[in-house]
């Protein structure tokens, strides 16, 4: 498999994935559902963006961030395709799934589906999804491997160390 068919791939399952749980929140999650201490499965529908900003700003606010979302994805698949080291277009592919994930539900719902729920007693974290969990988990990798690579990079041109050739 090639790096492009893998990294599409992926992109691929992770929308297929996301848009499968929302629509498996959206039928079955009528009541909220604990699965732990701190985890519980709450339907929500949010209209903003991360953490409900610009919620409820109208359908100007929903067709520009359809608008945005859509030229952002754009700019990271053609990179994701053209990057040829795997450790940075892998990452790059969650990235994309994930925000193709959200895009479709605003594009097709109006809002973005979410049912993930994090709390510890009365703090909760805002309602998230799969297509979430992608975005950040990739966004993590990105910012690890490029940390290591300048990391790598600074080592590599130190000069040697006193006594050392």
């Amino acid at each position: 498999m090639t790096r492009r068919s893998f990294t599409g791939s992926l992109a691929l399952a992770v929308l297929a994935v996301d848009q499968a749980s929302k629509l498996q929140a959206r039928i079955h999650l009528n009541d909220p559902v604990a699965l732990g201490p701190f985890l519980d499965l709450r339907l929500g529908f949010n209209s903003g963006v991360s953490f409900g900003l610009f919620a409820g700003a109208g359908d100007l606010a929903r067709w520009l961030l359809v608008a945005g979302t859509a030229a952002v994805s754009s700019w990271l698949l053609a990179w994701m395709w053209r990057e040829p080291r795997l450790s940075v277009a892998a990452p790059l592919a969650l990235i994309v799934g994930g925000a193709l994930g959200n895009l479709s539900d605003r594009l097709f719902r109006g809002v973005v589906t979410d049912f993930i729920d994090i709390h510890m007693g009365d703090f909760h974290w805002p309602t998230f999804n799969l297509a979430d969990t992608a975005i950040t988990v990739g966004v993590a990798w990105l910012l690890l491997t490029s940390l290591g690579r300048q990391a790598s990079a600074a080592t590599q041109s130190s000069p040697p160390a006193k006594g050392h050739p």
